[in-house]
C-alpha cells in the first residue's frame, strides 16, 4: 500500500512539475529595450541650478513643467523620447516675474542618458551620455531621435531631456 501511494504521489508532483513548468519557464526579459517610459517631471525646486544635481547632471536654473513626456532607450542605444508641453513653470514666482512662464526659450533639446556601471577595475562609476541637439519650439514641443553608446551594465538608467550645455529641464519619473 505505501509502495502504490508513493508512486501516485510521485506521479502528481510529476504531472504538476510539467503543468506549472511552462508558466515559469517562459518569463523573460524584453531584449528590444532597456526602459521605456510614459511619464517624466520637469525639473521642480530645489534641484534647479547645480547644488543638487543628480548623478552629475544639473538641473536648468528656474523650475520646469512637462505636459506629456514618453520614451524608450534600447539596449543597442537607440533613444527615442517625445516631449510635449516642456516650458518654465508658469506657477513660480521667480518665472512669473521674469515673463516667462508657460514658455520655452531654448532653440534646441537632448538627452542625456545616466547610467551606474563599472570601470575597468570593478569599482561603480556614473556614466552619462547625450545624444546630438533636436529643435525645440516656444511651446516646448521636441522629438530627440539619436543613437549613444551605452556602458555596460547600464543599470537604473534616467533620461534627462537638457538643454544644449546640459542642464536638465525634465527627465523620467513623475
Amino acid at each position: 500500500m505505501k509502495k502504490s501511494m508513493l508512486v501516485i504521489l510521485t506521479m502528481i508532483l510529476s504531472v504538476s512539475t510539467f503543468l506549472f513548468a511552462g508558466a515559469i519557464s517562459t518569463a523573460h526579459a524584453d531584449g528590444s529595450k532597456v526602459l521605456d517610459f510614459n511619464t517624466m517631471i520637469g525639473v521642480p525646486r530645489p534641484f534647479t541650478g547645480a547644488v543638487n544635481a543628480i548623478r552629475g547632471v544639473p538641473g536648468g536654473g528656474l523650475p520646469w513643467v512637462i505636459e506629456f513626456g514618453k520614451g524608450k532607450l534600447s539596449p543597442d542605444g537607440d533613444v527615442n523620447v517625445l516631449v510635449r508641453g516642456l516650458v518654465f513653470d508658469p506657477s513660480d514666482p521667480e518665472v512669473i516675474a521674469r515673463g516667462l512662464g508657460g514658455i520655452n526659450t531654448v532653440p534646441s533639446f537632448k538627452v542625456v542618458v545616466s547610467c551606474l556601471s563599472k570601470d575597468t577595475a570593478g569599482a561603480a562609476i556614473i556614466v552619462n551620455v547625450s545624444t546630438g541637439l533636436f529643435p525645440a519650439d516656444i511651446g516646448g514641443n521636441a522629438h530627440i531621435k539619436d543613437s549613444v553608446a551605452l556602458p555596460f551594465p547600464c543599470i537604473a538608467p534616467i533620461l534627462f531631456v537638457t538643454n544644449p550645455g546640459g542642464a536638465w529641464f525634465a527627465a523620467t519619473g513623475f
